[in-house]
C-alpha cells in the first residue's frame, strides 16, 4: 500500500466527525448531521452491513492493472466508439469549472477519462483517473457505485461519501442503459473541491443526465441501424433533431426494442390492458392510433416527413418520423470485418470478443504449424469455429475429422484415434481399422474436450505431434501423417496441470494460439446469433414453408440467460419449429424454460449479477410489487400470461382473489 502524506489537522478532524456520523447511522441514531438523502443513507447501511466496510480504515483509490483495463475497455468497445463524441462535448463544457469526466463500465471500472493534465497526480490519488474502480462494494457510497446499484442518476456530495478519504470530492453520475434497459455504463463528472452547499451540483445533475441519455440513444441507433425505426416527440419542431422516443420495428409493425422513452410508453400501455391481450412487445398500432401502412409511407407522402398520431394510453399527440434501415452490402448477411473469409464472417457480427476471435482466426487459418486451442463454456460453438478455421485455409479441400474425447469410451479411444492392424486384439475388425488421426491426413484433426483425454493417451498424442507419425495397435511400422491440430475445452487446463490431471508439455504443444469464445449471454450480437441459428435449423429441417420468428419470440430469446449457450438455443428453436402450428414462431411456441427461468433467478429491483446472485421466488416478487402482475412481468421481461401460468403451477393465489 503506498505511503500517504500526513493529513492537515483540520481535515483529520473532519474525517473523524464523518466516521462518527457513519457509526451513528449504523446504530440507528438520527442526528441532524446525517445525510438527508434516503439513497445515501441506504448505501451507507449497505457498506456497513453487507460489504462489511470499516469506516475507520479509509482505503486509497484502487486502479486496475493495465491488462485488466484493456479487457474492460474491449468489453464495451462498441459503446466507447459511440460515446466518445458525447464525452468530448460534455468535457468541453465542464473543464473550465474544474471538473473531470469519467465513463465506467457496468462493474464500475473507469474505461474513458477526461481531465486536466496539470492535476494528474492529484487526480490519480483521488481515483479520478482511467482504470479506477468505483464499485460500491470496494469504494463505498459514491456517485458511480451507488448509481450502478440503484440504477438512477445521483449526486454524491462531499460528506455523503462513505469513505472518509473521499469527503472532499463532489461527484454526479447518471446511468446508461442498453436497449433492454440493463445498465451497461455510468457517466460521471467529479471535482476535487467544490462549494459546501449540495444545491451547487443541481445543474451538474441535469447536464450529466442529458448527456447520458444522448449517449444511450446514439448506442440504440447504432445497435438497430439495420432495422426500421420511428422517432417520436410531443413537439413537432424537435422530432428530427432530438426526438425523445425511439422504437425499432419489424415491417409488420411489431416492436423489436425501444429506448427509455419508448419503453415507458410500452410499459404504460401494458399497465392499462388485461394480461390475456398482451405479448412482451406490442404492435406499433397498439401504442398509437395508426395503421402500419401510414407509418411506412411517412417519408414519401408528407412534405416534412412527419405524421401525428394519438397515443392510445392517454390521447397524447405524438409527432413521428420514420428512419429507414441502413442497407447491407450485397451478398452479406451482416456487416463484418473487412476481408474476412466467408466461414469466419458467419461466426459473429458486432460483438467485440467475437471480432477479436475472427481477426485472430484469419491470421491463423493458413498457419498449419501453429496448433490452436479453443476455450469457452459448453455449447458456445467451439466446433463451428474449428470448422470455420479449416474451411478458411489452404487445407479446406482436405478432411475435417472431429473427435469428441469425452464421448469415446476410455477402453476404445486408443484404437479409435490410432487405428489397429488385423488381429491386433480380440473383437476387432478382421481387416483392421484406419484410425481417426490417419484419416485426417492432409486436413484438420479437431479434438473436442481435450481435457477429458486419459493421461496415458496424452503421452502418445504428444509423440504424434512431435514426430508427425502414428503407430497403429499391432503395427511394426509407423504411419506418417500431415495434420493441422485444433483442440477445444471448457475445462480449466491450468488447474488440471496443477492437480496432475493434464500434461504440461502437451498443453504447451497444443496451445500455440488460443481463441476464447464468449458465452451467448455476454454477446452484443445476440440478435444476429439467434437469426443465424434459426436459419440454420430451418434449412436443416427443409420443407415447403418459410418460417419466421415473431418479435415477441425474439424478445424472449434475447432476455433469456442461455446457460447451455448456442447449443441450447438451437435445441429451443428446433423445439419451437417442431411444435408450432403455423409458419410464425411466437413466444408461446418456445420451451417453457426460456420464459420462466428468470422468475426464480432475477430480482425485480436489480440485475441478477449486480451485487451477488440473490434468488427471489415468484411469491416474494409478487409481494414486493404488491401483487402488481404487470410490474412483475416487466421486471422479468416476460408476458403477463407467463406469470399467470407460473402462479397457477405453483398454486399462488393473490389475496384479493380469495373468497
Amino acid at each position: 500500500m503506498p505511503t500517504q502524506s500526513p493529513l492537515p489537522a483540520r481535515l483529520q478532524s473532519v474525517q473523524r466527525q464523518h466516521i462518527e456520523h457513519v457509526f451513528q447511522l449504523g446504530e440507528g441514531l438520527n442526528v441532524p448531521q446525517l445525510p438527508a438523502q434516503a439513497t445515501i443513507r441506504r448505501s451507507w447501511l449497505r457498506c456497513l452491513n453487507e460489504y462489511q466496510l470499516d469506516p475507520t480504515r479509509p482505503r486509497p483509490a484502487r486502479v486496475v492493472p493495465q491488462q485488466t483495463l484493456i479487457e474492460h475497455r474491449e468489453s464495451v468497445d462498441e459503446l466507447l466508439h459511440v460515446a466518445r463524441a458525447g464525452v468530448d462535448q460534455l468535457y468541453q463544457q465542464i473543464a473550465q469549472l474544474g471538473y473531470v469526466l469519467l465513463l465506467t463500465d457496468h462493474r464500475g471500472i473507469t474505461v474513458e477519462f477526461r481531465g486536466d493534465p496539470n492535476q494528474d497526480q492529484q487526480l490519480r490519488r483521488a481515483g479520478l483517473y482511467l482504470g479506477a474502480d468505483w464499485d460500491e462494494r470496494f469504494a463505498g457510497t459514491c456517485a458511480v457505485g451507488t448509481c450502478l446499484y440503484d440504477r438512477q442518476a445521483i449526486i454524491c456530495h462531499r460528506q455523503e461519501h462513505f469513505d472518509a478519504s473521499h469527503i472532499s470530492l463532489t461527484c454526479t453520475a447518471a446511468p446508461i442503459a442498453d436497449p433492454q434497459g440493463n445498465v451497461i455504463a455510468v457517466l460521471d463528472i467529479s471535482a476535487l473541491q467544490s462549494p459546501t452547499q449540495r444545491e451547487s451540483q443541481n445543474f451538474s445533475l441535469s447536464l450529466v443526465t442529458l448527456y447520458a441519455r444522448m449517449i444511450e440513444d446514439a448506442y440504440f441507433l447504432q445497435r438497430y441501424r439495420d432495422c426500421l425505426m420511428v422517432r417520436l416527440d410531443t413537439s413537432r419542431e424537435f422530432v428530427h433533431v432530438n426526438g425523445r422516443g425511439l422504437i425499432a420495428i419489424e415491417e409488420n409493425g411489431q416492436v423489436i426494442a425501444a429506448n427509455a422513452v419508448g419503453r415507458e410508453l410500452i410499459a404504460e400501455h401494458q399497465r392499462r390492458w388485461p394480461p390475456w391481450s398482451l405479448d412482451p412487445t406490442p404492435m406499433l398500432g397498439e401504442l398509437f392510433e395508426c395503421d402500419i401502412a401510414d407509418v411506412l409511407s411517412i417519408n414519401s407522402a408528407t412534405d416534412d416527413q412527419l405524421r401525428a398520431f394519438r397515443a392510445r394510453v392517454d390521447n397524447t399527440i405524438y409527432f413521428i418520423s420514420l428512419l429507414e434501415p441502413r442497407r447491407p452490402r450485397p451478398a452479406q448477411v451482416h456487416p463484418a470485418p473487412s476481408g474476412l473469409p466467408e466461414p469466419l464472417v458467419r461466426l459473429g457480427a458486432d460483438d467485440p470478443a467475437m471480432r477479436k476471435v475472427q481477426k485472430l482466426a484469419e491470421r491463423l487459418c493458413n498457419e498449419a504449424s501453429v496448433n490452436v486451442l479453443i476455450s469457452g463454456e459448453t455449447g458456445t460453438g467451439k466446433e463451428v469455429v474449428a470448422r470455420a478455421l479449416h474451411d478458411s485455409g489452404q487445407r479446406a479441400k482436405g478432411p475435417f475429422i472431429a473427435v469428441n474425447c469425452a464421448a469415446i469410451p476410455e477402453a476404445l479411444i486408443e484404437s479409435e484415434l490410432f487405428g489397429y492392424e488385423p488381429g491386433a486384439f480380440t473383437g476387432g475388425r478382421s481387416k483392421g481399422m484406419r484410425g481417426l488421426i490417419p484419416q485426417a491426413h492432409g486436413g484438420t484433426l479437431f479434438l473436442d474436450e481435450i481435457g477429458d483425454m486419459p493421461l496415458s493417451l496424452q503421452t502418445r498424442l504428444l509423440r504424434v505431434l512431435a514426430e508427425r507419425e502414428v503407430m497403429p495397435l499391432g503395427a511394426n511400422t509407423p504411419v506418417k501423417v500431415d495434420i493441422r491440430v485444433i483442440t477445444a475445452t471448457h475445462r480449466d487446463i491450468d488447474a488440471m496441470i496443477e492437480q496432475g490431471e493434464f500434461r504440461e508439455d502437451l498443453y504447451y504443444r497444443l496451445n500455440g494460439a488460443q481463441l476464447r469464445l464468449p458465452a451467448l449471454r455476454e454477446r452484443a450480437d445476440k440478435l444476429y446469433v439467434i437469426r443465424q441459428v434459426f436459419n440454420d435449423v430451418v434449412n436443416e429441417r427443409g420443407g415447403p414453408l418459410s418460417p419466421r420468428l415473431r418479435a415477441d419470440a425474439i424478445s424472449a430469446l434475447l432476455a433469456y440467460a442461455w446457460p447451455g449457450n448456442i447449443r441450447q438455443l438451437k435445441n429451443a428453436l428446433a423445439f419451437a419449429l417442431a411444435t408450432s402450428e403455423s409458419d410464425e414462431i411466437t413466444v408461446h411456441d418456445l420451451p417453457e424454460q426460456c420464459l420462466s427461468q428468470r422468475i426464480t433467478q432475477q430480482s425485480p429491483h436489480k440485475p441478477a449479477d449486480a451485487h451477488g446472485d440473490t434468488d427471489h421466488t415468484l411469491l416474494e416478487m409478487l409481494k414486493a410489487q404488491h401483487w402488481n402482475i404487470s410490474a412483475v412481468a416487466r421486471a422479468l421481461g416476460v408476458s403477463r400470461p407467463t406469470v399467470y401460468r407460473q402462479m397457477q403451477r405453483q398454486g399462488i393465489v393473490p389475496p384479493n382473489w380469495q373468497g
